[in-house]
């Protein structure tokens, strides 16, 4: 029991393996890594429960950033976790101490029906109970030592957690989403570019962190863990670079964001035919949410970018 480690995977969404947290042991400890939102809450108490566990024995509860599909259910899972601190990135802590700047932001993009469809209610933690991770910053668990690393590129407020004890990378968004349903044709893998966060040369340059750890798994939350980062990688990549080009047109161009992001969603789904022309309609149909947050992040930072240039700071 004492240096007995293993990773469970929870599949927390209501469609099946899209998103994940991982209920992480170590001898007589564990932890959560991602929260998932308020209605993923009984999925994990019922893992934490199959592998014999007691909320009381939760230590830690990891999130990799402040998006709510990864937070928005911390607060009620450390509610029910008495003894446990919340790890984050120092302003993913600051926005689950204080919700409402998040709450605000997810309510403009998805409004008040949809927003409560997807992600309930989100509540404050406690400051005393959250603890900030800096770059580089490592954590123990059991016997296991696991650190944190500042990826951006997705989100201003990601990181990643090595986990060598297990030879996993617990890559949150920063490494794309990979669902097992999408994977008939050959490996599938699309970065993630949901609002506001996106920057290409960030986000090439967590491909590169990932990848130096040499770890022999990669864990995204969307979904479960991948044994081949290298062929993973190749396909971001491309990915991202479409992206950027596509920004930078859109930022030197006239075009209002309600139009924009139509136009940017027709270029996710004509890249993802080049990728992967043998999906079926129903397969095209799990990355419907994702094309659309991925355009809408895309049309969000070309805008900004043009109304700097127009009004560039003094």
């Amino acid at each position: 029991m004492a240096s007995h480690h293993e990773c469970i995977t929870v599949d927390a969404d209501l469609t099946p393996e899209m998103t994940a947290c991982y209920l992480r042991l170590a001898g007589a400890e564990c932890a959560f890594i991602e929260a998932n939102t308020t209605h993923a809450l009984p999925r994990l108490l019922h893992a934490l429960a199959a592998a014999g566990r007691r909320p009381e024995d939760v230590r830690y509860v990891v999130i990799t950033h402040a998006h709510l599909d990864h937070a928005g259910g911390a607060a009620a899972l450390m509610e029910r976790c008495p003894r446990a601190t919340l790890l984050a990135h120092p302003r993913t802590a600051k926005h689950l101490v204080d919700p409402d700047k998040l709450v605000g932001g997810a309510l403009a993009v998805y409004g008040t029906e949809r927003f409560r469809t997807l992600y309930g209610t989100v509540n404050p933690i406690p400051q005393e109970r959250v603890r900030s991770l800096e770059d580089g910053e490592s954590f123990e668990l059991g016997s296991a030592k696991l650190t944190a690393w500042h990826t951006y590129g997705h989100a201003f407020h990601h990181f990643i957690v090595d986990d060598p004890a297990l030879e996993t990378v617990f890559t949150g968004d920063a490494f794309g989403v990979i669902y097992p349903a999408l994977q008939a044709h050959g490996r599938f893998a699309l970065p993630s570019t949901s609002p506001t966060g996106f920057d290409a040369p960030l986000a090439r340059k967590s491909f590169d962190k990932i990848l130096s750890l040499g770890e022999r798994l990669v864990r995204p939350t969307h979904y479960d863990a991948w044994s081949d980062a290298d062929a993973i990688h190749p396909m971001l990549r491309r990915f991202i670079d479409r992206a950027e080009a596509w920004v930078d047109a859109a930022a030197r161009g006239v075009e209002p964001i309600e139009a924009m992001e139509p136009r940017l969603g027709a270029l996710w789904w004509a890249a993802i035919d080049e990728e992967q022309p043998r999906f079926s309609k129903d397969e095209r149909s799990l990355l419907a949410l994702d094309v659309e947050l991925n355009a809408k992040g895309l049309a969000h930072v070309a805008a900004a970018r043009r109304e700097e240039t127009r009004h560039p700071q003094p």
